[in-house]
C-alpha cells in the first residue's frame, strides 16, 4: 500500500499514529539485520512483515515469533503476498541488485545500506528504481553524524587547498569490502573540492607523496566504524573524526529512512533528503 505523497522530501515527521508501516528485512540474519529487526519490533507504528535470509536453516534461529522467515529465492513471492511498504536491504552487492529488481517488480519502496557496489551495479540499481517509479534511499552510511562529517569535509578542504589529505578508516574483522563505503564517499567529496585529486590505497615500497588522497583501511576486533580525515600542512595538522560507538547509530538512521521512504514519491534519494540537509 502506497501512502499519499503530500509531504515534501526532507520531512522527518512520523506517519499518522493510526497507520502501521509494514517492513520486510533482507539480510535478517546478519548483525545489522538483527539489530534492525530489534528496532522495528520495539518501535511504534512499525510492523515486521518478513525476515529474508540467505541461509534458511540459520534463519530459523531468529526469535521473531510468528513472523515469516523466508529464503532469498522466495523474495518475489514474499513481496507479492505480504505487500510490505518498505524493504530494508543490508546484504551483499550482488544480492542487493537482485533484491532491488524484486522490489521494483512488486512496487515496494526500499532502503539500501549495502556497500561495495561496482559502478555498473550502482547504475543498474538506479535505473531499475527509476523505471519502476518506486522510492529508494541509498546510503553507504545511515549515521546522522556521518552526514554532518561529510558536510564538514568539503568546507575544510576548500579552506586548506594546499594541505595533504589522508583518510584512515577502521572496522570489525568481518567486514568484507575495503575501503568502506563511507571512506569512498569522503574521498569523492574531498577530490571534488580539491580539484580532482587521484587516490592511492595504502602505500608500499617506494611511494613518494604526490598530489593524491591516501586511503587506508584497518580491520580488527569488533570496531563498529571509525573514520578520520587528516589535513596535514607545514607545522600543523587538522583531523576530522567520526567514531561509531555501536551499530545502533546506523540502525537508528535506517529506521528513520524507512519511515520517510514509505511516503516518498518515486525516485532515488540519499540520507540528505531524509534529514532535509
Amino acid at each position: 500500500m502506497m501512502l499519499p505523497t503530500s509531504e515534501k522530501p526532507g520531512s522527518t515527521e512520523r506517519l499518522p499514529s493510526e497507520y502501521t508501516i509494514k517492513i520486510a528485512v533482507s539480510g535478517a540474519y546478519g548483525k545489522m539485520g538483527g539489530l534492525l529487526i530489534e528496532n522495528i519490533l520495539k518501535s511504534n507504528g512499525l510492523q515486521l512483515t518478513a525476515a529474508i535470509v540467505a541461509n534458511i536453516d540459520k534463519g530459523k534461529n531468529l526469535n521473531i515469533g510468528s513472523t515469516p522467515i523466508l529464503g532469498v529465492k522466495d523474495i518475489d513471492a514474499c513481496l507479492e503476498k505480504l505487500k510490505p511498504d518498505v524493504l530494508l536491504d543490508f546484504t551483499t552487492a550482488s544480492a542487493s541488485v537482485e533484491n532491488v529488481k524484486a522490489a521494483a517488480r512488486n512496487r515496494v519502496n526500499i532502503v539500501i545500506g549495502t556497500t561495495g557496489f561496482t559502478g555498473e551495479q550502482q547504475s543498474d540499481i538506479e535505473r531499475t528504481i527509476k523505471e519502476a517509479d518506486i522510492a529508494a534511499v541509498i546510503s553507504p552510511n545511515f549515521s546522522i553524524g556521518v552526514h554532518v562529517f561529510w558536510g564538514l569535509l568539503g568546507r575544510v578542504a576548500g579552506l586548506l587547498p594546499d594541505y595533504d589529505i589522508e583518510i584512515i578508516e577502521a572496522h570489525h574483522n568481518r567486514k568484507k569490502d575495503a575501503p568502506s563505503g563511507t571512506a569512498v564517499k569522503a574521498s569523492e567529496l574531498l577530490s571534488k573540492t580539491a580539484g580532482g585529486k587521484s587516490f592511492i590505497y595504502g602505500r608500499h615500497g617506494l611511494s613518494p607523496r604526490q598530489k593524491e588522497i591516501g586511503i587506508h583501511a584497518v580491520r580488527g576486533g569488533d570496531i563498529a566504524g571509525d573514520h578520520t580525515v587528516l589535513f596535514a600542512g607545514v607545522g600543523e595538522r587538522l583531523e576530522i573524526k567520526h567514531l561509531a560507538h555501536s551499530r545502533q547509530a546506523f540502525a537508528s538512521g535506517a529506521i528513520l529512512a524507512a519511515r520517510w521512504v514509505a511516503k516518498a514519491p518515486g525516485g532515488v534519494y540519499s540520507m540528505k533528503d531524509v534529514l532535509g540537509i
